[in-house]
């Protein structure tokens, strides 16, 4: 109970400071922490959803594990009505550019999308001005590639109404130089996950969690996201979603009508 205590005087501390040094110093301290948690929850999905299919590019009809928003409401539902085909989520992430400037970005975020994506923005990038995300996540490596790109170019974040951007999807759109989100919008986070089906030892799956969560960290920080949004999908095991409301979208500064003030990319 005391540690309990503790930890929560520690949460309510972190949350309300602005700082982004101290945001640093104890995200660094916690890596550990975090690390232990993300692999235990890795072994429990491993001994207890073996039938869950990993995702792997090379076989098309593999798909990763999906968030709880694309399980037909197990086991929670999303706040708001996801409309597109869960199927089509559940493709790798395709890129198709519409009108206004806007770069559909949809499916999910396979290794290699990075690669696609950056190709995508060289070949017309001067013609978008705005991504529009509807995504169940996936490659946390290719995520954090293509949101330096977007910061890079000085691109704007969107999620549609009926749209999804949940796991690594809002490292995406943590990039954008003006972020916005319509009212029925679903985002949300949760731990990072070994999603490739190998087998690692403690020693090697401590050191990725803890690698991962740094540069996440990091990431977010650069982008100007406040430490409450990692906090939460650290506390939110990997089959499960925290869904962010509208009010902690603007608390944790994931909207944002303008961030190029920022810290740069690196």
């Amino acid at each position: 109970m005391k540690l309990e205590t503790a930890g929560q005087k520690l949460k309510d501390y972190v949350l309300s400071a602005d700082d982004g040094t101290l945001m640093r110093h104890v995200f660094h301290a916690l890596l550990t922490l975090a690390a232990i948690f993300v692999i235990i929850d890795w072994h429990e999905i491993g001994a207890t959803s073996s039938d869950i299919p990993a995702f792997d590019p090379m076989m098309p009809d593999a798909m990763p594990m999906l968030p709880p928003a694309l399980t037909q409401g197990k086991p929670q539902n999303a706040p708001a009505e996801i409309t597109t085909d869960p199927e089509v989520l559940r493709k790798p992430i395709r890129f198709e550019l519409q009108a206004g400037g806007v770069l559909l970005a949809q499916g999910t975020i396979e290794p290699g999308a990075a690669a696609r994506f950056d190709a995508e923005i060289k070949a017309r990038g001067e013609y978008v001005k705005t991504v529009s995300l509807d995504s169940p996540g996936g490659s946390i490596g290719d995520a954090l590639a293509i949101s330096t790109v977007i910061r890079e170019r000085k691109i704007a974040t969107t999620v549609a109404s009926g749209a999804l951007c949940v796991s690594s999807c809002p490292i995406i759109m943590a990039g954008g130089v003006a972020r916005t989100a319509d009212k029925d919008a679903v985002i949300g986070v949760h731990q990072v996950f070994n999603g490739t089906g190998e087998k690692l030892s403690p020693e090697l799956a401590m050191s990725e969690a803890q690698r991962t969560t740094a540069d996440v960290t990091r990431h977010f920080d650069e982008m100007g996201i406040k430490p409450g949004l990692w906090i939460h999908a650290m506390e939110t095991p990997p089959d499960r979603l925290y869904y962010l409301s509208p009010d902690e979208l603007k608390e944790f500064a994931l909207v944002a009508p303008f961030v190029a003030a920022a810290k740069k990319a690196k």
